[in-house]
């Protein structure tokens, strides 16, 4: 009894429902399936629904069992007292009662009901006994926590609680009264106009669901940027209007002979070791370059020239052509070189060039709050000729400078593909510390000259991570918080554009 024509006929009859609680209890009903049902009554405007509160006794499974059969104390009299003047045998009380007998053993010796002597035979000690157990649990079954203890006494209740055959919660109940428009004849109101109501004229006669005309659209749910992209596109910027232009970066898995041996970096190279670099098992090795572009780089490698020593080892096209995924966009910045070495072998016209770019490398790094085995490397290379140091210096400092980074120091340091080189450092002003930006260096001429550029072409190049200033932008101490699958994808949605703005800028706004 159920259904929304048998609750309404209930309605009709009885001018409501004074507890909604105990009226499920009566019908067997589930009560939140009763109350869904009433929801629906109460949006049809047929009734009203006033809360109650309330402190519910529930009767465990155990509890309904004792309800039903008696207490354990009480079966274990029960069969005792029918197994006659000799008794129940331990064994036999334990096969008719199960786990029951254990427990209502026990209970029953302690309130003196039974004995047992030595021949372990159970026998009973009183002619009759009064369960209240059972009928407490009948008294309290459906009741308030209030009314269980006004029935049966507050000691039984805490005594029951005690044995877990009953628990208290809090349950919301309600009381319905009829409203006055209620009817038991509910046609659900039309959702919206249709040309056949206004053809027929039946919309006349035809209620319609109300509109609320102040309430709020649902949320856009179209994509949001993320703070990684955001960054990416303003340093993109600031490097198109300096001048440069971007590098194809679309390829992710590379030769070794493009992200090592075309840069001058030795095959026996720490930087070549597995726990450093992710090596490709299918497919393991791919295509060289052109022959004559490889034999000068095997030359440089092994002999040297124009006044270079080499390494000075047997190099091997083996090792050159294995497969990878890129530790650096360097190996981008080398083919782009070799295009423009080429362009000059065709043409004997050297144009200089600006190329920068910004995209995804891995390493195999040990995870930690400011290292990730894929992130993403930001390059800036400017080819032309008779660059210097301090051409690189400058231009590392305007690439900052627009950044809003005007405090820079430079390091000296080594890279196996550039001399001199140096590490980049600026002052974090919330960390009040100075701390590494970037990389810097000019490529050395054993990287450029097989490439067939002309000898008194530099190029010089820097480069840096995207996720470190990102994280310095939006104030994320954990790099994991920001790019990998621990990413609270409720920050895509909250985080504002971040925009740099230099020192000059913001003097001028304020």
């Amino acid at each position: 009894m159920g259904s929304k024509e048998e609750v309404l006929e209930y309605i009709d009859t009885n001018n409501g429902i004074e507890d909604t609680y105990q009226y499920a209890t009566e019908k067997k009903l589930e009560h939140p399936k009763l109350v869904g049902v009433l929801m629906s009554l109460l949006g049809a405007k047929v009734i009203t629904m006033d809360e109650k509160k309330m402190e519910l006794v529930i009767i465990s499974e155990e509890g309904k069992g004792y309800m039903e059969k008696g207490s354990p104390e009480a079966q274990v009299w029960n069969a005792a007292k029918a197994a006659g003047a000799g008794g129940i045998a331990q064994a036999d009380l334990d096969a008719a009662l199960g786990p029951v007998a254990k427990v209502g053993f026990g209970a029953a010796m302690k309130v003196k009901w039974v004995a047992m002597d030595k021949s372990k035979m159970c026998t009973v000690t009183v002619d009759s006994i009064e369960d209240t157990i059972q009928t407490d649990l009948q008294k309290m079954n459906g009741a308030t926590f209030a009314a269980a203890i006004e029935a049966c006494g507050k000691a039984s209740v805490d005594a029951l609680k005690k044995r877990k055959m009953i628990s208290v919660a809090n349950v919301t109940a309600y009381k319905i009264e009829k409203s006055p428009t209620f009817t038991k004849d509910i046609k659900k109101p039309a959702g919206d106009l249709t040309a056949d109501m206004i053809l027929s004229g039946s919309w006349k006669d035809t209620t319609f669901r109300p509109i609320n005309f102040n309430s709020l659209g649902p949320l856009v749910g179209g994509g949001h940027l993320h703070p990684l992209l955001k960054v990416r596109q303003e340093i993109r910027q600031i490097l198109l209007l300096m001048g440069f232009e971007e590098m194809p970066t679309n390829n992710f898995v590379e030769s070794s002979f493009w992200n090592f041996d075309t840069l001058f970096q030795p095959q026996q190279h720490p930087a070549r070791d597995a726990h450093d670099t992710f090596f490709m098992k299918e497919p393991e090795s791919s295509k060289l370059p052109p022959a004559d572009y490889m034999a000068r780089v095997k030359k440089m490698h092994e002999e040297g020239g124009s006044g270079a020593l080499g390494w000075r080892y047997d190099w091997s096209e083996t090792e050159a052509r294995k497969n990878l995924l890129r530790t650096h966009t360097t190996a981008v910045s080398a083919r782009m070189l070799y295009k423009l070495g080429q362009d000059y072998q065709n043409t004997g016209v050297f144009t200089p060039k600006k190329y920068f770019s910004i995209d995804r490398v891995f390493r195999n790094e040990t995870l930690d709050a400011t290292h990730l085995a894929e992130f993403h490397q930001i390059e800036g290379v400017v080819c032309d000729k008779n660059l210097t140091l301090g051409h690189l210096i400058a231009t590392i400092k305007e690439f900052y400078r627009r950044q809003n980074i005007t405090n820079i120091r430079f390091k000296p340091a080594y890279n196996p593909y550039t001399e001199p080189s140096m590490e980049i450092f600026g002052f974090h002003p919330m960390l009040k510390k100075w701390i590494e930006v970037g990389n810097s260096g000019i490529f050395r001429p054993e990287m450029l000259l097989p490439m067939g550029l002309p000898e008194d072409v530099t190029a010089i190049a820097w480069g840096l991570s995207l996720e470190r200033p990102t994280m310095i932008q939006y104030e994320i101490a954990n790099i994991r918080d920001l790019f990998g699958p621990n990413i609270d994808v409720h920050l895509l949605r909250r985080n504002p554009v971040c925009w740099i703005t230099s020192a000059e800028e913001k003097k001028a706004e304020a």
